[in-house]
């Protein structure tokens, strides 16, 4: 080989050698393909929720300071809003409202006879606290029936104030079955409640069906 062509070789191989480098370094790997994830939605909705309640209220023995202390019928109507804490834990602020009837013997309480008698009403705001203890899975092995223990206390209102001038301290406790729905946010159930109103002593239950929604 002339003096020429290794000049020519050298200069072939300076040119070649930094390309060649420069095309691996560039070179990435292959980007591997997977599939879209699918969106998932819970099956049941906790966190903030609202939640209503009505049905048949009794009074075993209406609040009084003298005279009869009928067996009073009546009918409750409850809003409540609250938080799910977890799976088996809420709190909640509630607002009750309940009618009862009585006959017109019925006094009101510290009253002196004849000054007011019959049916009278309520207002009871309060607190309450709701655990869930046994859960059933469905088909799919979903958690949606529950059966829970609730209890709370709220303070009583009365009307008219002829009839029971003073408020009452109320708690309550008891059971309950819960269903969600396949709506995700619909819970119903149903629950049966003991009540103790703790100035006049008067005792009652109610037996409640009961709606909630959670977001």
């Amino acid at each position: 080989m002339n003096r020429t062509s290794l000049w020519v070789a050298l200069a072939v191989s300076a040119a070649v050698a930094p390309a060649s480098s420069f095309a691996q370094a560039k070179v990435a790997p292959a980007k591997v393909l997977k599939d879209k994830e699918a969106v998932t939605y819970k099956e049941v909705e906790r966190g903030f929720y609202l939640g209503a309640t009505a049905g048949p209220w009794y009074l075993l023995n209406a609040p009084a300071s003298h005279g009869p202390t009928p067996f009073s019928p009546g009918l409750m109507t409850q809003v409540e809003i609250g938080t799910d804490i977890g799976e088996r834990l809420s709190v909640a602020v509630f607002v009750e409202g309940a009618t009862n009837s009585a006959g017109s013997d019925y006094l009101g309480k510290s009253n002196p006879p004849g000054t007011a008698s019959g049916d009278f009403s309520s207002i009871t705001p309060g607190a309450v606290v709701r655990v869930a203890a046994v859960g059933f899975p469905d088909a799919q092995d979903v958690e949606r029936t529950w059966v829970y223990v609730r209890a709370g206390a709220g303070v009583v209102i009365f009307s008219p104030k002829t009839l029971l001038p003073d408020p009452d301290i109320m708690v309550f406790a008891g059971p309950g079955v819960e269903y969600h729905t396949r709506l995700r946010h619909f819970s119903v159930g149903l629950e049966v409640t003991g009540a103790f109103l703790l100035t006049s002593g008067s005792v009652g239950f109610a037996i409640s069906p009961n709606l909630r929604y959670a977001f």
